[in-house]
C-alpha cells in the first residue's frame, strides 16, 4: 500500500473508530467504574469494621482480585459460568467483571484514605454529639475523598485501556472496531497504531481532566 492509499484508510477508519470510542469504550469504562466505586466503598467499610468476619471476607474478596489477571476474571464470567447455567451477554459480562476488579483494587485506595484522616476528626465529631454514621459521611468521607482522587482517576484511566480485553468476547468497542476493519482490509499495522493513538487521546483528555479536579480539591485544603 502506498503513502496516499494508507492516508486514505486512515481517514476512512477514524469515524468508526472514535465512534466504536465514544459510544463503546468510554460508556462501558463510566459503567464499571461507578459500580466499582460504590462496591470498593462498601468493601473499605468492611475491611475497617471491628468484626473479624466482615473484615476478613471483605480481606478475601481483595485478595482474589488482585491475585487473579482481570483477563481471567473476564473469562470465568463470560465462558465460565454458563458451565454451570449462568448465561450472561457480553456487555453485562463485561461490566461485571471490570466492576469486581475495580472495586478490589479502589477498596484499598479508600481504605487508606479513611485511614489518613486524623482520629482527632473522629474525636471531635463525636464530641459535638455526631454518630458514626454522620461522622463518616459528614466528616471523614469528603476528607478521604480529596486524598483518594488521583489514584482512583489512574484507577478509571487504567480501566479506559483495559476496556480493550471486552473485544475477547465480542463486546463492541474500540479495539473490537479495529479488529474487524483490520481483518477486512489486511492493514495490521496502521488499524492498531490508529487505534492506539485514539486510547491515548482519550488518556490523554481524562490525565488533563484528573489534574485540574486536583488543583480545585487542593484550594480547600491547609497549607
Amino acid at each position: 500500500m502506498d503513502q496516499s492509499d494508507t492516508w486514505t484508510l486512515v481517514a476512512d477508519s477514524f469515524w468508526p473508530l472514535l465512534g466504536a470510542g465514544l459510544t463503546g469504550t468510554i460508556p462501558l469504562a463510566l459503567a464499571s467504574f461507578a459500580i466499582g466505586l460504590v462496591l470498593a466503598l462498601v468493601v473499605a467499610l468492611m475491611r475497617l469494621s471491628s468484626n473479624p468476619i466482615v473484615s476478613n471476607i471483605a480481606r478475601f474478596y481483595v485478595s482474589v482480585i488482585r491475585g487473579t489477571p482481570l483477563l481471567v476474571q473476564l473469562f470465568v464470567i463470560f465462558y465460565g459460568l454458563p458451565s454451570i447455567g449462568v448465561v450472561i451477554d457480553p456487555w453485562p459480562a463485561a461490566i461485571i467483571a471490570f466492576s469486581l476488579n475495580v472495586g478490589g483494587y479502589a477498596a484499598e485506595v479508600i481504605r487508606a484514605a479513611i485511614l489518613s484522616v486524623p482520629k482527632g476528626q473522629w474525636e471531635a465529631a463525636h464530641t459535638v454529639g455526631f454518630s458514626h454514621t454522620h461522622t463518616l459521611a459528614r466528616v471523614v468521607l469528603p476528607q478521604a475523598a480529596r486524598v483518594s482522587v488521583p489514584p482512583l482517576s489512574n484507577t478509571f484511566i487504567s480501566l479506559v485501556k483495559d476496556t480493550s480485553l471486552a473485544s475477547l468476547i465480542l463486546v463492541s468497542e474500540l479495539f473490537r472496531k479495529a479488529q474487524e476493519i483490520a481483518a477486512f482490509t489486511f492493514e495490521f499495522m496502521v488499524i492498531y497504531l490508529e487505534a492506539a493513538l485514539i486510547y491515548w487521546v482519550f488518556c490523554l483528555i481524562l490525565s488533563t481532566g484528573q489534574s485540574a479536579v486536583e488543583r480545585r480539591l487542593d484550594r480547600y485544603v491547609a497549607h
